[in-house]
């Protein structure tokens, strides 16, 4: 079993990665459904929450049938992120994340997200502050450090469970590879099998399938897998890890009706969630990802993608399963 805080885990978890404009409460309720021990918010700033902005505050929402659920902050004001940490206290998470490892320009430019790697003294004060401004358990994702010639992970899961993290995140990837090239758990394992290190360590970066997620729990002895990218359009990931744990087999591939189930979902909760038109809207992204691989699919997907009449979606989705019934997956 794995602990955080008074957070009890199964043994080698599960987690749903925080991904800006995707790991909202639909998308968290369809990983949940299909295996996902724990789950974060999309990341939210500290000075946008402070601000009371609309888009912050309902990053905010969260549901008892998620939990165990996390909501993650990111800034680069010692005072904002501990106010923040108080403002997110009052939804009752069960723990704050910190994010220490997002690579984009805009972020990074703020002195928040990867931007921190390249002055872990700031890190461990803005990390302090968010710890006094709560009671909830306190965790870290963020990178390897900033590029090759400044890998310093080793250096900043000490400090930060010196200063009382209880869990830390790694994508085995520098902020300067962005989401390129190819991660290194090797680092992970170092920091995982230091004898100074208590708290629980998680591997993210990579893993999209029940081979290579078997493969880095033996390789790399870490408490624990995150996955972000591949969940998205495919929650069935989680399960299907889990089965083959057990078994060392292969879950049967989700049908095209499982795949069209899940995405009905998906649309129903979004438009219950932000309302019809944003729901109808922002689920347009995801369309691809939950048809991937069916043939000759570019007509639907032109119909998903400019039809904005709830019950004419869903006739296209029954359409859909009726044309593909009994599609099989190459």
């Amino acid at each position: 079993m794995v602990k955080i805080g008074n957070i009890e885990l199964p043994e080698f978890p599960l987690l749903l990665a925080p991904m800006e404009d995707v790991s909202d409460p639909p998308f968290r309720r369809l990983c949940k459904a299909h295996g996902a021990d724990m789950m974060y918010s999309e990341f939210i700033s500290s000075e946008g929450l402070i601000r009371d902005a609309i888009k912050s505050r309902m990053k905010l929402d969260i549901f008892d049938y998620e939990r165990p659920v996390g909501i993650q902050i990111f800034g680069g004001d010692e005072e904002a992120m501990e106010m923040s940490s108080k403002i997110v206290s009052t939804v009752k998470p069960d723990l704050v994340d910190i994010n220490f490892g997002c690579p984009v320009k805009k972020v990074v430019c703020k002195g928040a997200g990867a931007g921190v790697l390249k002055d872990v003294d700031l890190m461990v004060r803005l990390t302090k502050a968010v710890i006094k401004g709560t009671d909830l358990p306190v965790t870290v994702k963020t990178r390897l450090g900033w590029d090759d010639n400044s890998i310093n992970i080793d250096e900043v899961a000490e400090r930060l469970q010196d200063i009382g993290v209880q869990a830390l995140t790694i994508h085995a990837r520098t902020r300067a590879q962005m989401y390129k090239g190819h991660s290194d758990w090797s680092h992970i394992a170092r920091v995982k099998n230091n004898p100074r290190i208590t708290m629980s360590i998680f591997g993210n970066g990579d893993i999209d399938s029940p081979e290579k997620a078997l493969k880095y729990k033996n390789e790399y002895g870490i408490d624990g897998i995150m996955i972000g990218r591949a969940a998205i359009g495919y929650p069935w990931i989680f399960n299907e890890i889990k089965h083959f744990f057990k078994t060392g087999e292969h879950l049967p591939a989700p049908t095209v009706g499982d795949r069209v189930e899940a995405a009905r979902n998906h649309l129903k909760w979004s438009m219950e969630w932000k309302g019809e038109r944003l729901g109808i809207v922002e689920m347009r992204r995801h369309y691809t990802n939950y048809f991937k691989g069916i043939h000759s699919f570019k007509e639907y997907k032109q119909k998903l993608v400019t039809t904005d009449a709830p019950e004419d979606l869903f006739a296209i989705m029954q359409e859909i399963e009726r044309v593909y019934a009994g599609y099989e997956f190459v």
